[in-house]
């Protein structure tokens, strides 16, 4: 079910806004979660925490609550398969984390050096962009792959970011360039050090069966794994029930989000997905007892 007003207590845990691969700021997203009468959100910006670090300076409304977050690009350890995509997120962490600053800070350098080479993949497809053109759209966010498939769609190179991206900039299309991973132990302890709680995102993006998958994330809860975000718009009934199955076998946590990102995914909205998603308030609380109960230790 869909967030309402007759459907209150929904909240979306998976947002990025422009200091990543998304189209609206911090700000922005807050007012519109505001006007949709979510319960809760979290922006999970690729890599950066910048966005939340500047959010306080904004003018923000009294709802919805707020829970820091970041999704940090990791490796999928061997000897599973490489085919699919790892991402986890970090819920609840100290974005002043001096250590968790410097290993996004490391990121934000490999990936500034990705972004020429991409260009220069496009120039050799016939689709001549400059590092200008695009960090114009980025302002001061990151500059990445979804600024370019803009000035794609504003030369005429494509009709939408959608075909940029299924045409050129997706992974194993001709202009992809693999960017900066860090080890899935790294990341995982990147989030708790900061004080967080780490989730494996989307798992069906791992592209792995259910055998493998859960001997992988047997493998990531002996890491410090806490979670996993079963509740997710490309999951089918059938997954969400499997993923969510596993956390409770394995004494995890579940999650959900939209993965939001504006003008890159506009089939995407905050808090509702495809307009019939709904993640409970019940998640964010059992994340929030967590998170007490971790700061609890460290008293």
């Amino acid at each position: 079910m869909a967030c309402s007003a007759s459907r209150p207590g929904c909240v979306d845990l998976h947002i990025h806004s422009s200091f990543s691969d998304g189209s609206l700021t911090p700000a922005r997203i807050m007012e519109d979660a505001h006007r949709q009468g979510l319960f809760a959100v979290s922006i999970t910006d690729h890599d950066t925490v910048e966005g939340i670090i500047q959010l306080p300076e904004e003018k923000l409304p009294d709802l919805p609550h707020f829970l820091s977050g970041v999704e940090i690009s990791a490796q999928i350890p061997a000897p599973f398969s490489q085919d699919g995509t790892l991402h986890l997120l970090g819920y609840g962490i100290d974005c002043n984390n001096k250590p968790l600053q410097r290993a996004l800070a490391a990121c934000q350098e490999a990936r500034r050096q990705r972004n020429p080479q991409i260009i220069e993949r496009l120039a050799a497809l016939g689709l001549p962009i400059s590092r200008q053109e695009v960090e114009a759209l980025s302002g001061s966010g990151q500059t990445g792959r979804p600024h370019m498939a803009q000035v794609l769609v504003n030369n005429k190179g494509v009709a939408s970011m959608e075909e940029a991206f299924e045409r050129y900039l997706g992974k194993g299309r001709p202009a992809y360039v693999d960017k900066f991973r860090f080890p899935a132990d790294q990341a995982i302890e990147l989030i708790r050090q900061a004080g967080g709680i780490a989730v494996l995102a989307h798992p069906f993006s791992l592209n792995l069966p259910p055998d493998l998958l859960e001997r992988l994330v047997i493998r990531f809860v002996e890491m410090g794994l806490g979670g996993i975000e079963a509740i997710y718009p490309a999951h089918d009934s059938l997954q969400t029930q499997s993923f969510a199955d596993l956390a409770g076998k394995l004494g995890l946590l579940v999650t959900g989000g939209t993965d939001f990102h504006g003008a890159s995914k506009p089939h995407i909205r905050i808090g509702v997905g495809k307009g019939d998603f709904f993640v409970p308030a019940s998640i964010y609380e059992n994340l929030l007892r967590s998170l007490e109960k971790i700061k609890g230790q460290k008293r």
